[in-house]
């Protein structure tokens, strides 16, 4: 594990978070967030912490844990291409979520929890587990029928919500649209507290098991030979990361391309240690979808662009001009 290279990402991912809400539509300065004598607060202070602040926390701890997902994901399938949309996981929560929207009925509010957020993290929750029921065998997780379980599930659930959108009124499929195209367009900290109970314990998981996932990365024999449990690293990481994505997805929507840019890029730059790779993913991770989100605010100001479709338009190039390095290389 490299301390010095995971403070280097800390610090950036620390940069960004101070940064970040200082960038948007409204000129916001210094003087005006932290005056003091009016007991009412400013529209300046009003946007700046109920609107900006909630906004930067939100992208910077879902960008971390879908690049932290797609780097573990990464290495316990062995596939430069796993990634939470590879698995149906993302798919499988929008389906979740639409069925919500779609029948008004069904919308219910408890504290900082929505319906919306419980149906999209129970359709992740039972994509996760048709997936894993269907490829695991007496000697573990095989793991080419787990991801083709995976992208079957995620045809059939895109499948499932074109048809469900003949039987929608155009107000709910406006609402989805807008939710399919990934947002971090929050108001207040509901939303965060919303994503703890089952974000925390998710990453601890992903994190716990580092060291694991550095013996699993060369082959199942050695990973045995150094006594990695290899069926229970697996069940914990899966089940981990599954939770760690619906619970981003649930709230922001699928955005694309974190998970599997970030890690290639760390892995690039920082080495293939997982020690030092998973949280640095999620610093890396966390940092870059706070500056989408910033440059979405900014773009075409004063409307905002979903961040979904920044991630969508930077990620794309740099994953072929990746696909393409990987191949000269090999020449």
């Amino acid at each position: 594990m490299n301390k010095k290279t995971i403070i280097i990402y800390a610090l950036l991912f620390c940069a960004v978070a101070v940064i970040s809400p200082w960038i948007g539509s409204e000129s916001i300065s210094p003087a005006e967030v932290f005056s003091a004598g009016t007991a009412a607060p400013t529209p300046a202070k009003e946007i700046f912490w109920l609107q900006r602040i909630p906004r930067v926390l939100l992208a910077l701890i879902a960008g971390g844990a879908l690049a932290l997902t797609g780097a573990a994901f990464q290495v316990l399938f062995r596939n430069p291409l796993v990634e939470p949309f590879t698995l149906g996981i993302s798919g499988s929560s929008s389906l979740g979520a639409f069925i919500t929207i779609l029948f008004p009925c069904l919308w219910l509010r408890w504290g900082p929890f929505s319906s919306v957020q419980l149906f999209a993290a129970l359709g992740a929750g039972t994509s996760l587990l048709l997936i894993y029921t269907l490829s695991n065998r007496p000697e573990g997780v095989d793991i080419y029928t787990l991801l083709l379980a995976g992208v079957t599930i995620s045809i059939i659930c895109s499948g499932a919500i074109l048809l469900l959108t003949y039987f929608s009124d155009p107000h709910s499929l406006v609402i989805f649209q807008h939710w399919m195209m990934g947002g971090i367009d929050i108001i207040g900290y509901q939303s965060l507290f919303s994503l703890a109970p089952l974000l925390l314990p998710a990453i601890v998981v992903l994190f716990y098991h580092s060291k694991e996932l550095n013996h699993i990365a060369l082959n199942d024999e050695m990973a045995m030979g150094h006594g990695v449990d290899i069926k229970t690293v697996r069940r914990n990481v899966f089940i981990g990361g599954g939770l760690a994505a619906a619970s981003v997805v649930s709230i922001v929507g699928p955005i694309g391309f974190v998970g599997l840019i970030i890690p290639h890029a760390v892995r690039r730059i920082s080495g293939l240690d997982q020690r030092t790779v998973l949280p640095c993913s999620f610093f890396l991770g966390g940092a870059s979808l706070a500056l989408c989100d910033a440059a979405a605010r900014t773009i075409i100001a004063p409307t905002e662009l979903p961040v979904g479709i920044i991630t969508a338009v930077i990620g794309g190039p740099l994953f072929i001009r990746l696909l393409v390095s990987r191949r000269l290389h090999k020449l």
